[in-house]
């Protein structure tokens, strides 16, 4: 009897020491995947670049980041494909347009993770070389999507040619125009073509991603561009997620990624400065 106590007693032994073992794999196996786990990171354009430059990075290494880069040109598709998870974390927008989106899908939200730069929006003539010789009757060229037509009132607005009306909303568009001394007439445009309308109209707001793709600097070659302070604070660039994933660690270390002096250092050299650094903290936008 007691030695079929004792069989017992050992075979209950080995089963849960095997388990703590199994158990202990497990654990550890599902951290090392968890560590590996690839980071899908959707973008356009020079981004797109960039990101497929900090992937192959000796830095991303030494965060233990592994990142995969998609690309997909249509911006509404790829906030979608972020809410849906197909991707993980999407850099190309700025705030604004990030609060535009989420205003526009209530059933797939999106958080920002971090500031990354100020891309200023330019407005760019081949007739004018100052925004004073635009004359009356001009017609200027903006966005037709909300977010950057109101991003664009709003440069018209520093720049003395227009005014809006006070509290002008995030999706304002040119019915808030209080005041037109100049009587300028806008023609909304798909904002990719801005460089290959430029020659037919009096001056055309280009974002800065589409200036590089047509070979142009808003820093030298635009009549009026953004300054950072207050007024453009919305219109920095940020790293974006699904509201569900705003804490993930991994995503957050993009951040951190991104603003590395090493990472740059490419892309000022690469973009003659053009997209410059905003290391502010996600308060800072609201």
């Amino acid at each position: 009897m007691k030695n079929s106590k004792g069989i017992i007693y050992t075979l209950i032994g080995i089963v849960v020491l095997v388990g703590i073992i199994f158990g202990i794999h497990s654990l550890t196996g599902n951290a090392s995947n968890a560590k590996s786990a690839t980071i899908t990171v959707g973008s356009q354009g020079s981004d797109y670049d960039i990101w497929n430059h900090i992937a192959e990075s000796k830095q991303a290494k030494k965060l233990g980041l592994k990142i995969k880069v998609k690309q997909i040109t249509d911006g509404v598709q790829l906030n979608n494909a972020t809410a849906q998870g197909s991707v993980d974390v999407n850099a190309f927008q700025s705030y604004s347009y990030l609060q535009a989106y989420n205003q526009e899908h209530k059933n797939a939200q999106l958080a920002a993770l971090g500031t990354t730069y100020l891309e200023p929006l330019g407005i760019y003539s081949d007739k004018y070389k100052k925004v004073s010789q635009i004359p009356d009757g001009s017609t200027i060229a903006i966005a037709n999507n909300p977010a950057n037509t109101a991003r664009g009132l709003l440069l018209l607005q520093s720049a003395g040619l227009i005014k809006l009306k006070k509290n002008f909303p995030a999706l304002g568009n040119t019915n808030d125009i209080v005041s037109n001394p100049k009587h300028l007439k806008f023609k909304e445009i798909d904002d990719t073509t801005g460089p290959r309308v430029l020659h037919d109209l009096d001056a055309v707001l280009i974002s800065n991603t589409v200036a590089l793709e047509g070979h142009l600097n808003v820093l030298k070659d635009s009549i009026f561009h953004e300054k950072i302070d207050t007024d453009t604070r919305e219109n920095i660039n940020v790293l974006a997620t699904a509201k569900k994933n705003k804490d993930n660690k991994n995503y957050q270390k993009l951040v951190k990624l991104y603003h590395n002096a090493a990472i740059q250092k490419y892309i000022k050299d690469k973009y003659d400065g053009t997209k410059v650094e905003v290391q502010k903290p996600l308060s800072y936008l609201k």
